[in-house]
């Protein structure tokens, strides 16, 4: 990205100039990603429904990438755009191993794509904004972490659980009632697939398991051995075992009073 902003500035995306518009740039927008840790790693995962306005642009887009061999960006926001950051920044990282003969650290990861996202301020005040969740396990002090941004760049490290996307105010809150420090990594799985739900039913926006369709969740997992994503059938079986169980609670599992 240097190398590209002192010779071809204006190939970078932040750097391109848009003609003028009246009103909001209409273009598909990926909505709810949603992370959790647990004790070994961290789990990241995305619906699989992208809009514009109030249609369905895409039913079966992808929105969780893995940036590296320990870490994974989710994708919020104008997908088009998401997805040329995300492959910049996977070039990025990979640049900079080839170059330094080490990895960079998870917080260095987590500063550059705040850069990244820092330099599309321009197009973002124009309503195509990218707003991803980025996630990794830290070989450094071996667990799993999980960094959200704001449409600026903005870094926060979130503690436990976290969400980003249309969808992410009920997807917060259910990982908040379920969430437990001491979670198994296939119960966490389950965690972040009952939030994606919960998020389905209450925002538009999201989509939920499509058993017609066999369209599931995208679901990755990241320890000290690496990022992994989960088998279609893997999280089909997650998605369809949820959906059993929902038949007899529509709302979902219950949390404890006290």
């Amino acid at each position: 990205m240097d190398f590209l902003n002192e010779h071809s500035p204006e190939l970078l995306p932040g750097n391109r100039v848009l003609p003028p518009v009246a009103g909001v740039v209409e273009a598909p927008h990926g909505t709810t990603i949603v992370a959790a840790t647990f004790p070994g790693g961290v789990v990241l995962a995305g619906d699989r429904r992208a809009t514009m306005g109030n249609m369905i642009a895409q039913r079966d887009i992808e929105k969780v990438f893995p940036a590296d061999e320990y870490s994974a960006v989710g994708i919020a926001g104008t997908a088009g755009l998401a997805v040329e950051m995300v492959k910049l920044f996977q070039l990025e990282l990979e640049h900079f191993e080839k170059v330094e003969g080490a990895q960079l650290s998870l917080e260095g990861k987590a500063n550059r794509l705040s850069t990244m996202i820092r330099s599309n301020l321009g197009m973002a005040m124009q309503g195509l904004a990218v707003v991803p969740l980025f996630a990794g396990y830290d070989l450094d002090r071996e667990k799993g972490r999980i960094f959200s941004y704001d449409v600026t760049g903005g870094r926060s490290e979130e503690l436990g659980y976290a969400a980003t996307g249309s969808g992410s105010v009920f997807a917060r809150g259910s990982m908040k009632k379920l969430y437990r420090k001491d979670l198994s990594e296939q119960e966490t799985t389950t965690l972040v697939i009952q939030a994606l739900y919960d998020a389905a039913d209450d925002d538009s926006a999201t989509g939920g398991p499509d058993v017609a369709r066999r369209i599931y969740p995208i679901v990755t997992v990241i320890t000290d051995e690496g990022f992994r994503r989960l088998t279609d059938d893997e999280s089909a079986e997650l998605a369809r075992a949820i959906l059993e169980k929902r038949l007899e609670q529509p709302d979902g599992p219950r949390a404890a009073l006290l």
